[in-house]
């Protein structure tokens, strides 16, 4: 296959995986700017949704696409309400100081992996597709009677994994128009603005707390239902997830929904390309090396705003 066709696939692949860190990091930036807590058991909300999902489509007979969508549903609302648990019995005992929920954190990751691990055990499972139709991509070059279209060996991708960026573009939109369209997303923003302020107008800071908790967990375990039956669900898969989305937050800017967008869009795209092309382990090296020009030179991100 030629370097066009062969390049084309390579975004393809970075696209898919962009979809999924997207939302994976979203619900990372939504903690943090609402709640100004670092969650470092974030992965492993990733890795429940994984490991729920395989539970349920192992457990429901049938079609593969019956315990697909049955995951869909089950997976982040498990995820979500031990966030919430983990948010009325840790987070809100130290009342949500900084340094003391990142040691709290770090305590909810160990105990949900090695529940995983005794529970699920340690072997990584796959979950079946719902639907998987190879499809073929067309390519388009100058030749000897003009512009010629023509379908080059191997130039094909899986109709499931057109899915996986369809399904997190959806969610994606939907997240944005809830945030600004909706009272519910107005009361999180003025949460976010100003603690003091919204408790005084009256806002249920505490409740709000605990369902931007569950929400932040629920979309990272969404991300995971969409890409197991890609990858495979294993109780140590949460590192990979945890490490890119802080540096899609860092990146973006933390608390900062575009940013965190448009920072998943250009680590994924990025990794499929160099992963393809040269080696996966550059493209994470490259990543850890634009983390620390941010840091350096624009420390609020891309699209984050400086500190008062």
């Amino acid at each position: 296959m030629e370097f066009g066709p062969h390049l084309l696939l390579a975004v393809l692949e970075g696209a898919v995986g962009a979809a999924v860190l997207a939302l994976t990091a979203l619900g990372l930036s939504l903690v943090f700017g609402v709640m100004r807590v670092v969650n470092v058991a974030h992965g492993e909300f990733f890795m429940v949704g994984a490991v729920v999902a395989w539970f349920v489509a192992d457990t429901i007979a049938g079609h593969p696409a019956v315990g697909f969508v049955a995951a869909l549903i089950v997976a982040p609302l498990v995820a979500g309400l031990i966030a919430v648990l983990v948010d009325k019995l840790v987070l809100k005992q130290v009342a949500y100081d900084p340094e003391a929920t990142i040691v709290g954190t770090i305590g909810v990751l160990y105990i949900l992996q090695q529940t995983a691990l005794m529970t699920y055990g340690p072997e990584p499972r796959p979950v079946e597709a719902p639907f998987s139709h190879r499809i073929a991509l067309p390519w388009f070059e100058w030749g000897e009677n003009g512009l010629a279209m023509f379908y080059p060996w191997g130039l094909s991708i899986t109709s499931y994994k057109l899915f996986v960026i369809f399904a997190a573009a959806t969610v994606l939109v939907a997240f944005w128009l809830v945030m600004s369209r909706t009272r519910y997303g107005l009361i999180m923003r003025a949460t976010q603005l100003d603690r003091e302020t919204a408790l005084a107008f009256g806002i249920p800071v505490q409740r709000v707390y605990s369902i931007v908790f569950g929400l932040g967990a629920g979309l990272a375990a969404l991300a995971a239902v969409l890409i197991v039956p890609i990858q495979q669900a294993y109780y140590l898969m949460g590192a990979e997830p945890l490490l890119l989305s802080f540096i899609v937050v860092i990146i973006g800017g933390l608390g900062s929904v575009r940013g965190t967008v448009v920072a998943a869009l250009m680590i994924g795209m990025s990794d499929g390309v160099i992963s393809v092309f040269l080696s996966p382990t550059l493209s994470k090296i490259i990543a850890t090396l634009l983390v620390a020009l941010v840091l350096v030179f624009r420390p609020q991100g891309l699209f984050g705003t400086k500190a008062a």
